[in-house]
């Protein structure tokens, strides 16, 4: 089997433009959604393990993000990624034959879990490292780290990544700096600058902006959650802690759980294949 995807497009809930990468051919579907500030790169080991087990896999640049148009109205708020994900659920079953599974991370599952709130969009639900109640301190560490150099850039990729490896300290280094160029644009300045749009943060209307009315709608659609649904947890998470975890299980009885050692919000990528290994067992 090809582990190289193909190319799809999408249109989100404004008409926004959202490149795809597709692996595999199976009857089974399966939408990835990352999490703030990566790309769809980041579910590519991801999604060749589902591909190599009869799904369909598509990963999505969400709106702002990689590849994928930037909202020409400054519309980065948590209702604006979860009205993309409800028309991307329709989208999908549409043109692959199958209501999908959906894995989001962080601000993907959020997106999801919002969706499934609005309209049964989803065949089956993976929340990775997210859940209504968030740690406040992890969210301002991984909205300190995004807005450090997102005006600035870097003048090499060896600088990103000595950036990124400040933040992940306890994450071995890659070999090459080639995933993260992925997450990077080079500029005419000549200097590397992070590939999603500085409104996502700094705008009118960010992920920050609905915050507090946010979680009753979450917690809300938790409740009438009916889908299979699990719940992934990175043991040395400082998004989702225990207490936030076991809250969430008790809003979605049905829900399973995997709590995986060793890693922290950035699940997929701290230990991808017992990650990969607990999705499969559960979508199976």
């Amino acid at each position: 089997m090809s582990q190289h995807p193909r190319h799809a497009r999408f249109t989100g809930h404004d008409g926004n433009r959202l490149e795809a990468d597709v692996y595999g051919h199976g009857e089974k579907v399966a939408l990835l959604l990352h999490g703030g500030g990566q790309t769809r790169h980041a579910w590519r080991a991801t999604a060749r393990r589902l591909a190599e087990r009869g799904f369909t896999a598509i990963a999505i640049d969400q709106r702002g993000h990689g590849d994928s148009e930037w909202a020409a109205n400054g519309a980065y708020a948590f209702a604006d990624y979860s009205g993309d994900a409800v028309v991307l659920g329709h989208a999908i079953a549409e043109r692959f034959g199958a209501a999908p599974a959906v894995i989001g991370a962080s601000l993907g599952g959020i997106a999801a879990l919002h969706a499934l709130g609005v309209a049964p969009c989803f065949s089956a639900l993976v929340l990775v490292d997210i859940v209504p109640r968030m740690e406040e301190t992890g969210v301002q560490h991984v909205q300190s780290f995004m807005r450090a150099r997102a005006k600035e850039g870097f003048a090499t990729i060896e600088e990103a990544a000595e950036s990124v490896a400040a933040y992940l300290p306890n994450r071995s280094r890659p070999p090459s700096t080639d995933g993260l160029k992925k997450n990077l644009r080079l500029r005419e300045d000549g200097r590397w600058y992070w590939h999603w749009d500085p409104a996502f943060l700094e705008g009118g209307r960010t992920v920050n902006t609905d915050r507090t009315t946010i979680v009753a709608s979450l917690e809300d659609a938790a409740r009438r959650l009916s889908v299979p649904t699990l719940l992934v947890r990175g043991n040395a998470s400082d998004i989702v802690s225990q207490e936030s975890a076991d809250a969430f299980l008790t809003l979605v009885p049905h829900a399973r759980f995997v709590d995986v050692s060793g890693a922290g919000h950035m699940v997929a990528g701290d230990k991808n294949d017992i990650f990969a290994d607990a999705i499969l067992s559960f979508l199976n």
